[in-house]
């Protein structure tokens, strides 16, 4: 029993030092490299997804996290930073940070992207001070590879989230929830 409870200790621990050393990685990031890794993941995107693309025209802001890393073994987390492209240019930088736990092991490392496609969605970011995913306006989570369906002309919500670039292995089952903050780079 005690060499059971040992082997999950150090499971535990390798777990979250994966985690966290990817953490370190992306909490030192500086701006150019930011923007770097944004424009890389938006252009990985538009190339796999005609929607996004055609969403990415039509937005009034993109908000982009090429590198998220989450990992956990009963309890979790997740950390990464992004930025806001407006116009084109970057318009500001954002973490997203994210604490679970229920039945949950492994390291895993995604991108994901929201586009704003209204005024109201814009200005709920630029007004709020950190917001939880769930406690903003209508978001709609789609699948690169299924996206096909939607166009510019059937989009109807707020913000459309794609997810991108899964790597790793993270399974189980959890309670989550999502803060994206607004940070200075």
């Amino acid at each position: 029993m005690r060499r059971l409870q040992f082997m999950i200790f150090l499971c535990l621990i390798a777990v979250f030092a994966v985690a966290f050393a990817g953490t370190e990685q992306a909490m030192a990031a500086s701006a150019a490299e930011i923007d770097r890794n944004v424009q890389k993941a938006l252009q990985k995107l538009y190339a796999k997804s005609a929607p996004a693309r055609d969403m990415g025209q039509k937005a009034k802001a993109i908000l982009v996290f090429p590198d998220i890393v989450k990992g956990g073994f009963i309890v979790g987390g997740q950390y990464g930073e992004g930025a806001l492209i407006k116009d084109g240019k970057t318009a500001g930088y954002y973490n997203s940070v994210s604490a679970s736990y229920g039945l949950q092991a492994g390291v895993q490392k995604y991108g994901y992207v929201l586009f704003l496609m209204s005024d109201s969605s814009l200005r709920f970011l630029d007004r709020s001070d950190g917001w939880e995913l769930g406690m903003a306006p209508n978001i709609v989570i789609m699948d690169v590879g299924a996206a096909g369906g939607i166009s510019t002309t059937t989009a109807k919500s707020d913000m459309y989230a794609f997810f991108f670039d899964q790597k790793g292995l993270m399974a189980g089952i959890g309670l989550q929830g999502t803060k994206i903050t607004k940070i200075v780079r």
